[in-house]
C-alpha cells in the first residue's frame, strides 16, 4: 500500500520551502490511517485568523489532496493589511497543495524498516 509518511512529507515540505522561501510555519504531524499506517497530515497555521487549515491525501495511494478549513467559534476581523497577509497565506497553502499533488504522482513509499527499541 502506498502512502506518504511523515518523513516523506517533511522532505517534500523542505523542498517546497527552499524553492519558494515560504511556508516556514507549516509542519507535518503523524496521522494514523485506518490500517494503522502513518499517512501524514500537513498543518498550515494562519496568523491573523481563527481558521485552522490542514491538508491530507484524499485517499491512500491517490494523487489528490484535500484542504480543510476548520472554522472557530470566533469571527475574524481584519484590516486591509491583515487581509492581504491572509490572502498570501492562502496562496502559499494552495501552492503547497498543488506541489504535494504533483509529488504524489507515481509516488511509491519505501517500506518502513522497524527500528530497534532503545533501552
Amino acid at each position: 500500500m502506498t502512502f506518504r509518511s511523515k518523513a516523506t512529507l517533511e522532505a517534500w515540505l523542505d523542498e517546497f520551502r527552499s524553492a519558494r522561501e515560504a511556508g516556514d510555519l507549516i509542519r507535518v504531524i503523524i496521522q494514523d490511517g485506518s490500517d494503522g499506517s502513518d499517512t501524514g497530515l500537513v498543518i498550515v497555521p494562519v496568523k491573523n485568523s481563527s481558521v485552522s487549515i490542514f491538508m491530507q491525501p484524499i485517499s491512500i495511494g491517490g494523487e489528490g489532496w484535500s484542504v480543510t478549513l476548520e472554522p472557530n467559534d470566533e469571527n475574524t476581523v481584519l484590516d486591509s493589511h491583515q487581509l492581504h497577509a491572509l490572502a498570501s497565506e492562502l496562496a502559499v497553502a494552495a501552492e503547497l497543495c498543488s506541489y504535494l499533488e504533483a509529488r504524489s504522482v507515481g509516488h511509491q513509499e519505501e517500506p518502513h524498516e522497524e527500528q530497534p527499541e532503545s533501552v
